[in-house]
């Protein structure tokens, strides 16, 4: 009888101590990256453009010719470097941690030349350091100029022309600042410069007056003159910033074989009243 219990013991245990070698043994779970399938060929060439920036690219074979655009960080060229390119593929590594997998064929006439991964629009590049987009650019100053908020208080006038600041409006790292140009005088407004400066409020004794010009990225609905009694809106896309309460960022508006200039003084604390779009 006590062998028997013994026996069903030792069996029990034998059993629970194959179940836990079998449970260490056993891998952790694999998923497997299926590769995306896209034909290239010789004459043409295939785009391929990601949501994030390009940061590692491997191709199997130095028969697929790579390239990433000029200036742009998310979008990589392809091309095959001969018709008789043997089936091979790609590897992508993007910004975000993401690995893209590709399976490469030679096709003389490819059915899409084109492809976009990721919510990005196709016309959402995002370009190296120093350089800008352009639409994104007018997509945003045109959102401002359209805002129906407005910012009071920072206004110059004189001889029947004002300059107001009506809006400021942040994207990312630039400002959109919405000016309004009234001129009510009988006499056209001919605009010779609107210029931006970073400026001292005080010039101190004994030291030198400093004085940054900021050169605007871009303008929407930018003008050379406001006709008599009317008005003109533009948008002046900068550089995102704030600065010390000892500065202000200036806004000068100078008429042309005129004399009837203008200037906005903008500090800090109306930076700080941007909204972000």
């Amino acid at each position: 009888m006590m062998k028997a219990n013994y026996r069903k013991t030792f069996t029990g245990m034998a059993l629970v101590l194959s179940s836990l070698l079998g449970l260490a043994n056993t891998p952790g779970t694999i998923h497997t990256i299926e590769a995306f399938p896209i034909a290239i060929t010789t004459n043409k060439t295939t785009n391929l453009i990601f949501p994030y920036e390009i940061r590692s690219v491997d191709r199997g074979s130095r028969e697929v010719l790579v390239q990433k655009v000029k200036g742009v960080e998310n979008i990589l060229q392809l091309k095959a470097a001969t018709e008789l390119m043997k089936e091979t593929n790609l590897t992508v590594i993007t910004a975000d941690g993401k690995l893209y997998s590709f399976l490469l064929n030679y096709n003389a006439n490819p059915i899409s030349l084109n492809y976009s991964f990721g919510k990005q629009e196709i016309s959402e590049v995002a370009f190296s350091p120093g350089s800008t987009n352009k639409g994104l650019l007018k997509k945003y100053a045109k959102i401002a100029s359209g805002k129906k908020k407005k910012l009071k208080g920072v206004k110059d006038k004189g001889h029947g022309i004002k300059l107001r600041l009506s809006g400021l409006y942040v994207k990312d790292n630039v400002m959109y600042y919405r000016f309004r140009i009234e001129n009510n005088s009988d006499i056209r407004y001919d605009i010779d410069q609107l210029r931006f400066f970073v400026r001292d409020r005080k010039k101190a004794k004994r030291t030198t007056y400093q004085e940054e010009e900021i050169e605007p990225i871009y303008i929407y609905k930018d003008t050379d003159k406001v006709e008599r009694q009317s008005e003109q809106t533009l948008v002046v896309a900068l550089p995102k910033q704030t600065m010390p309460n000892q500065k202000y960022l200036a806004v000068q508006l100078m008429e042309e074989n005129g004399g009837r200039d203008l200037e906005l003084k903008i500090k800090n604390r109306n930076l700080m009243r941007a909204t972000v779009l």
